[in-house]
């Protein structure tokens, strides 16, 4: 099957890309600046219509997978131009290309949508987005539903794996990093979200592709946890002294965007349709652990 996949660079696009080409299927990587390191790599702009339309035409794709994001959320606060011409527009463009060439989309997208007032999100839960990030995913999802008939939205909560990517260290590494060195870290007890292993939401899109199911899915992990108690179960994981981790209140820390509360997601569609489920936080985690000793090697 081919399959172009924008932001193939980033911490999904490079673990989907990698899986997908092991499972024999002809993988376009579409990037806008980091190179991919799996698949046949194709340079765009998402926010350039003419440029989406050619590369689209180019691949002549069955499936276009769509992961290309501004997703820096303070960023997309202070700068809500671009975040709107890459999450917005870029979508649009997406969505319209893919309507011409007839190909089944993939949007990805993310727990933010909600606003976090009481987690335990469902697909058919309204979206609510407290802060600008959440906003243009949001309206993204919906110029998916309207343009498209052949679509899956796949949400996910905090991707973390064990590699880098597009130069960006995920928060798992981060700590990781933190720890390995003997450094304290402050984290947040008062943020609840559905931490998600990339290697498992790549797998659980693929199946949805192979599959082609249609709809909104909630891909993240299956555990609903705040940050300090996902660190130190990281610490825990990894052999690594806990003791380092200090638990902080979002109070701490001055943020430009609100982040939700609890944003975690309920993920029993995914659990009841798919073969590949997603993963408690110790499953998911002791797959981390063993993709990074295979990584040593």
């Amino acid at each position: 099957m081919k399959i172009l996949i924008t932001g193939s660079s980033g911490l999904y696009g490079s673990k989907l890309a990698e899986i997908a080409t092991k499972r024999n299927h002809d993988i376009c990587s579409g990037y806008s600046q980091d190179q991919p390191p799996y698949g046949a790599p194709i340079q765009f702009d998402v926010k350039n219509k003419k440029m989406v339309e050619e590369a689209v035409k180019k691949v002549n794709p069955e499936v276009v997978v769509h992961a290309a994001a501004l997703t820096d959320v303070d960023k997309c606060e202070t700068n809500r131009d671009l975040a709107w011409k890459i999450n917005v527009e870029g979508t649009r463009n997406i969505a319209k290309a893919v309507n011409y060439s007839n190909a089944f989309l993939v949007y990805i997208s993310t727990d933010y949508v909600f606003n976090g007032d009481k987690g335990n999100y469902k697909e058919t839960d309204m979206p609510n987005p407290i802060n600008y990030y959440g906003f243009t995913k949001m309206k993204a999802e919906e110029l998916v539903r309207d343009l498209i008939e052949e679509y899956c939205i796949a949400r996910a909560s905090v991707l973390y794996g064990s590699t880098p990517a597009a130069g960006k260290v995920n928060f798992a590494l981060w700590l990781l990093n933190k720890l390995k060195r003997k450094e304290q870290t402050r984290i947040v007890t008062d943020q609840w979200n559905s931490p998600t292993l990339n290697t498992n939401i790549a797998d659980m899109t693929l199946e949805i592709i192979e599959c082609k199911l249609t709809g909104t899915f909630h891909l993240s992990g299956a555990t609903r946890i705040n940050r300090y108690d996902f660190a130190k179960k990281i610490a825990k994981t990894f052999n690594l002294d806990a003791d380092l981790i200090s638990p902080v209140t979002s109070a701490e820390f001055s943020w430009t965007a609100k982040r939700p509360k609890d944003s975690s997601l309920d993920t029993a569609k995914a659990q009841q349709t798919l073969k590949k489920h997603p993963l408690q936080i110790n499953q998911a985690l002791e797959r981390m652990k063993k993709e990074l000793a295979q990584s040593c090697q």
